[in-house]
């Protein structure tokens, strides 16, 4: 059969009937993609460093996080936490602060206590292979090999949405429901095993491409999720809750309940699953951030 490598129908063809992708497929594929990327590269501040610690912040709050938001914050935290030693020995109210605005404050937490793991088991350098990350709180399979590509060079196949985007785009066009344990292989077979650094980031460019050409081709995925209202959700109120209690340490509940309007039920339960994440504190019948009594 003859194929055009770079029209993603006769490609995803090609590819189905053989099972495999030859190596100057491999080739012209990754020649395409690169050339996008040097030509329109977005440049991005955490691109620009090695260290896995500025990396690792990076990779976290872009996650469900929109990119400029993150411009804005990565630099605010490195100023603010320089390092995984600042990190690890700042007062959590701190960190939650320097938090507000990007949600999702569970990462925060779990960020200070991967600080405090480095550092105290070890010796304050992060490791480098994808199985140690993956021991750190808060560090997933995406994670580990993200941070153990950009600031180590490991090549790994991983994938995340923009990279989703890319395969589902030229090697399962037309499909539906495509599962990530299909994807892998091609992730892997075509992987710049000499620089996976560039290669990631272009591929991840390139996905940001296609999306705003196309139909969005991650809705192909079998594991794509419609991203959730924010207006009128549990992640609003525990928001709203914390945003409370930073405010004003000590607050007590039926206060929360009637600044925010909320069920009193919803209130209590979400209170009660904060405590058990480690984000708050009970003290006598007022909530705090866990530390805040601790703090001076």
């Amino acid at each position: 059969m003859n194929c055009d490598p770079l029209d993603p129908a006769g490609l995803t063809g090609l590819y189905h009937e053989s099972g495999s992708v030859m190596p100057e497929i491999v080739a012209a594929f990754r020649a395409m993609i690169l050339a996008y990327y040097r030509a329109n590269s977005r440049p991005m501040l955490w691109r620009e460093t090695r260290d896995p610690y500025a990396i690792l912040i990076s990779e976290v709050m872009l996650q469900q996080t929109q990119v400029a938001r993150v411009m804005v914050k990565y630099t605010e935290f490195l100023i603010a936490f320089p390092g995984l030693k600042e990190l690890a020995a700042a007062p959590l109210p701190d960190v939650l602060r320097i938090w507000q605005g990007l949600g999702y404050n569970r990462r925060a937490l779990a960020l200070k206590r991967c600080a405090e793991v480095v550092v105290e088991q070890h010796e304050g350098r992060f490791p480098a292979t994808v199985s140690e990350l993956e021991l750190l709180p808060g560090i997933g399979p995406y994670t580990a090999r993200a941070v153990a590509a950009f600031a180590f060079d490991v090549a790994e196949p991983l994938i995340e949405t923009n990279v989703r985007t890319v395969f589902l785009h030229w090697f399962f066009h037309d499909h539906e429901m495509v599962s990530d344990a299909r994807i892998l292989p091609l992730v892997e077979a075509t992987l710049d095993r000499d620089n996976p650094r560039e290669w990631y980031y272009a591929v991840m460019d390139y996905g940001v491409m296609l999306k705003q050409k196309y139909p969005n081709p991650g809705r192909r995925s079998r594991h794509h999720v419609r991203q959730s209202r924010f207006e009128g959700s549990n992640r609003q109120l525990r928001s709203r809750l914390l945003r409370e209690i930073m405010a004003e340490p000590g607050i007590v509940l039926m206060d929360m309940v009637t600044r925010l309007t909320a069920d009193q039920d919803a209130v209590e339960r979400n209170l009660e699953a904060m405590q058990r994440e480690g984000l708050l504190e009970k003290r006598g019948s007022g909530y705090c951030v866990q530390g805040e009594n601790k703090r001076g």
